[in-house]
């Protein structure tokens, strides 16, 4: 547990950034609501006068601003992004900042199991993204009941958005673990994780704005479209299952190359 307890203070400070800014971009974004709500039909004219592709670019298709719900929807492809990058910088960090600091060599020379280290590790990291995926939660359902200007609130749908947050994050902490043992040596997290979010949020809006679906399905952000779960209150299940899928593969793939993983040694 020692190992659970580093990981989990490495991680602390970030957690609370993570947390702090996007809840407060949540108040923010959410706080211009009453003024785009009193002017929804001016709203709703102008989205229909950006182009398509724009729209399903930046998940902004089938979404009514004039709504408090439909608002929030738009808000969340941010909150995905930030989301995402979280994971993703643990996902990446959780064994290559080992071998960046010289230090994995020390570590595995311990009276302990590689696969017991690489469990602590996860279970940390885990626990610091479900503390975020909780402050979102309450400042989520605190500013959409302050701000919705007395307008009923699709709760179903609104738990979808929310709960999707868990396996959104999981499949970026997993697939970055993935890769970061694929790669001989991770100097900088950063570059990694912004590849991999930004490419796959690109991925995404690409396949949807010329129709091809071959590549919108290997992006969770197609598999959680704040869109599809707003309009029908539901997830797109055979999607939803392909992120749980590569989570799976993703996590057992980092145990198998963990451990046969060579570990340069400082001296």
């Amino acid at each position: 547990m020692n190992i659970f307890k580093h990981e989990f203070k490495i991680k602390l400070r970030s957690v609370l950034i993570w947390s702090v800014s996007i809840s407060s971009l949540i108040l923010v974004f959410m706080s211009l609501f009453q003024s785009f709500a009193a002017e929804a039909a001016l709203v709703n004219q102008l989205m229909k006068s950006f182009p398509k592709e724009l729209l399903i670019a930046f998940g902004m298709q089938d979404l009514d601003w004039s709504t408090i719900l439909g608002f929030f929807g738009l808000l969340f492809v941010f909150c995905q992004i930030c989301l995402a990058i979280q994971a993703a910088n643990y996902g990446f960090s959780l064994v290559s900042i080992e071998e960046s600091e010289w230090t994995a060599d020390f570590l595995l020379s311990k009276p302990i199991a590689r696969k017991q280290i690489l469990t602590s590790k996860l279970l940390a990291a885990i626990t610091c993204l479900v503390i975020t995926e909780a402050v979102v939660w309450v400042s989520s359902f605190v500013f959409i009941n302050f701000f919705n200007d007395g307008q009923q609130i699709q709760l179903k749908a609104l738990i979808l958005l929310l709960v999707s947050m868990i396996i959104f994050q999981l499949f970026f902490l997993s697939v970055g673990m993935l890769i970061s043992l694929l790669v001989k040596r991770i100097r900088s997290v950063t570059p990694f994780s912004m590849a991999l979010v930004f490419g796959l949020y690109t991925l995404n809006a690409f396949g949807s704005m010329v129709g091809e679906k071959s590549l919108e399905i290997l992006s969770p952000f197609k598999h959680f479209s704040p869109s599809y779960i707003v309009k029908y209150a539901s997830w797109e299940f055979p999607l939803v299952w392909i992120s749980v899928i590569a989570i799976f593969i993703a996590v057992i793939g980092t145990y198998i190359l963990y451990e046969k993983r060579n570990i340069a040694s400082a001296v």
